[in-house]
């Protein structure tokens, strides 16, 4: 857990979706004022009725829903409020290589276009693990070279040296996520329960893995803007082969071990070059810097939450 640190008074997120819902409510909930940008109709309705209902608990939250679509800067003069801290954590708007350049590295000049006109302190950015290349087990951390990563990945480090060289911000933080798990998001379950017995790919490979709760109060310590701007890993204290993190779900659901076929190529597969790569990414730099620590340390912890073991 991270010491008792103050929060900012106000955060405009920027992506609602998973984590940027979860992250206004939690904000919310810590009497934050908060802005939220999202170009769901329906995300931003269901936004404005979360705001409602915390607002009858907590009189100094508020929330101002923007509609509007980041890449775009159409939505800078309807931001009425002014805020303190930015979180962006916008996903791919779809459309294959397109729509990353449109939510990461367009939405991005469009937010710093946008902040010269606040006096923004600390900004926080939701980028991937993805931008790691390496692969035969090693031990990644935020030195290792990101000059391989796929197409996908480079356009998220293009994002992240847009931030770091903007010049206008007194603290950022680039916060590298590994993969998400987390209430409401339970991949790996859906695929031991839909699986009949086989796993498409191999699962040779080791899974770096964050759960929502533990983003949560990284991208917290992260607004606390102690910690010098940089860039940092996040994820949880164990990584884990696939192999076995599945076999100790199926035996906590009471389902049949999986067994994988590396002749079998998912559709999820194929959009990530036919194999995942196998290497264990450290997240000692953020654990020493926020003096945070993952309440789930590992996917045992987390999954044990979510299954009521």
């Amino acid at each position: 857990m991270t010491k008792s640190r103050k929060l900012p008074e106000s955060v405009i997120i920027f992506g609602c979706g998973y984590l940027g819902t979860a992250l206004a409510k939690h904000l919310l909930n810590q009497g934050v004022k908060v802005g939220a940008l999202t170009r769901n109709a329906e995300k931003a309705a269901d936004l404005r009725k979360m705001g409602a209902k915390l607002r009858t608990s907590y009189d100094q939250a508020a929330i101002e829903v923007i509609e509007g679509d980041l890449d775009s800067d159409d939505w800078h003069e309807r931001v009425e409020g002014r805020y303190g801290s930015v979180v962006n954590c916008v996903s791919s708007a779809g459309g294959g290589l397109a729509g990353y350049k449109k939510s990461y590295v367009d939405g991005q000049r469009s937010i710093l276009e946008w902040a010269k006109s606040q006096s923004i302190r600390s900004y926080v950015y939701t980028s991937s693990t993805s931008v790691y290349p390496q692969d035969d087990g090693l031990l990644i951390d935020e030195s290792a070279d990101t000059s391989g990563a796929p197409a996908t990945g480079q356009l998220l480090v293009e994002s992240e040296v847009m931030l770091s060289k903007s010049g206008i911000l007194p603290k950022w933080y680039v916060l590298r996520l590994a993969g998400i798990y987390g209430e409401g998001r339970h991949f790996l379950l859906n695929q031991i329960r839909e699986a009949k017995g086989e796993i498409p790919g191999s699962g040779d490979y080791a899974m770096n893995m964050i759960h929502l709760e533990d983003i949560i109060s990284a991208i917290c310590a992260a607004l606390y803007g102690v910690a010098a701007s940089d860039v940092y890993n996040i994820t949880d204290d164990a990584p884990t082969i696939k192999a076995d993190v599945l076999a100790y779900l199926a035996e906590a659901m009471e389902l049949p071990k999986p067994v994988f076929n590396p002749e079998k190529v998912s559709e999820r597969l194929k959009r990530r070059g036919g194999r995942m790569p196998h290497r264990y990414i450290s997240n000692k730099k953020a654990r020493e810097a926020f003096e945070w620590s993952p309440k789930f340390p590992s996917f045992r912890e987390g999954y044990a939450s979510l299954l009521n073991l």
